[in-house]
């Protein structure tokens, strides 16, 4: 661990920052793996547990139009209500106890994932205030870290709660990891101007400015469609695990119990490292070596060598985080301050909501295809998009000082 993280850990907004982020994300993680299983033990149904992940992740659509609220009033207030009105709406799922009951747990799951689009919202463009530029990178390595983190331990978590005591008792987990991050929120030293001076128009019209403002900066827009393209082409090799393992591997599906870890320490590691490394090399170096990793660790999963395959997934971990890292840490360093609410929810949509759709067309592929054309097809393609980001590079560069110019001028 280097010395920049442990300052980034000493500062005591990001401490308070990282501590909502991991307890709200362990309640979240913890919640979103027992609701499938609470679904599917009241009504017998394999389509509607998997209907849980959907209302979780349909809010992301809506993005660019709910980060508008983010830029209408001061992030650190908002941060602090809406995770106590998540905690409230999270003791709803208490009363559900039959079959007649689950469209209540359906409702619930998709507020919780429109709040969660407004709080990544609110949260990113808060670090921009809340945190120094020069420990931002570091900060958000961190963040993955512990995104990550609790992605590895709250399921389980989730899963023994929900065997031992029930679905309700993980809904008040929920709850209270809601609770802790608005306490942790509310106590951030920070100062943020009201944005009321600025002149209100039309909700479409913001919404716009937003996605336009990504758009037409050159370098986020190529930073951002990077980091789409690393996380569509991670869905679609995802899919063809459990192929992978039994007709390359020739092992059982649980063996994916073993390969999920290897790559959950490799984004761990990825994240602590990501401060260090993007100050000796720049945001779109850092996404093309992050992308490169991945792809490589893609393409060895379509070896029928088990040693290599462990490689590819530890090389997956390590890269894929990357170009999220530096989507994330270059709008923040290049969005003013009373769009990035927008600019980040939007960001947030481009990189994520295509996922879903990928998952169904990888679960299409590996159905009729052998599982190694969409792996070698997907591990091709990022090389091929990491390769783009560099050449581009130069072009990318005077676009930017043009358009920095003519705002000058």
């Amino acid at each position: 661990m280097s010395w920049t993280t442990l300052k980034v850990l000493r500062d005591r907004n990001a401490g308070l920052y990282l501590g909502g982020v991991i307890v709200s994300g362990f309640g979240d993680s913890a919640m979103s793996l027992a609701a499938g299983i609470w679904v599917k033990t009241l009504t017998g149904s394999n389509s509607l547990a998997a209907l849980v992940g959907f209302c979780i992740w349909l809010p992301t659509f809506a993005g660019p139009a709910i980060g508008t609220v983010a830029d209408r009033v001061r992030r650190r207030p908002l941060l602090v209500a809406t995770n106590l009105v998540l905690a409230a709406v999270m003791l709803a799922p208490l009363a559900v106890r039959s079959q007649g009951e689950v469209w209540l747990l359906f409702a619930v799951l998709t507020l919780v994932g429109m709040g969660m689009v407004l709080t990544d919202a609110a949260e990113t463009a808060l670090v921009a205030a809340a945190v120094p530029d020069e420990l931002r990178g570091d900060f958000n390595g961190l963040v993955r870290t512990a995104i990550e983190s609790t992605k590895l331990l709250a399921p389980l978590a989730g899963a023994g709660l929900f065997t031992g005591f029930g679905g309700p008792a993980v809904a008040l987990l929920d709850a209270v990891s809601f609770v802790l991050a608005a306490a942790a929120f509310r106590l951030l030293r920070v100062r943020e101007p009201v944005p009321g001076a600025r002149a209100r128009r039309a909700w479409a019209a913001e919404t716009a400015e937003g996605a336009s403002y990504l758009w037409q900066h050159p370098v986020l827009r190529s930073l951002v469609v990077t980091g789409a393209a690393a996380m569509v082409l991670s869905s679609v090799s995802s899919t063809a695990t459990y192929a992978m393992l039994d007709a390359g591997l020739h092992r059982s599906p649980a063996f994916a119990g073993v390969l999920t870890p290897i790559q959950g320490l490799g984004s761990v590691v990825a994240g602590l490292a990501a401060g260090a490394l993007m100050r000796r090399m720049s945001e779109r170096a850092f996404s093309a070596a992050g992308l490169t990793l991945f792809a490589i660790g893609v393409l060895a999963r379509a070896t029928p060598w088990l040693p290599l395959v462990l490689g590819g997934s530890l090389a997956i971990g390590l890269g894929l985080p990357c170009p999220l890292i530096a989507a994330l840490t270059a709008v923040q360093r290049e969005t003013p301050s009373h769009l990035l609410g927008r600019v980040a929810a939007t960001t947030n949509t481009l990189m994520y909501a295509p996922t879903g759709l990928a998952l169904l067309v990888g679960t299409g592929m590996v159905a009729g295809l052998d599982y190694r054309v969409q792996t070698l097809l997907a591990g091709t393609l990022g090389l091929a998009v990491a390769a783009t980001l560099v050449m581009t590079a130069r072009t990318t560069r005077r676009a930017a000082l043009a358009g920095s110019t003519r705002t000058d001028g």
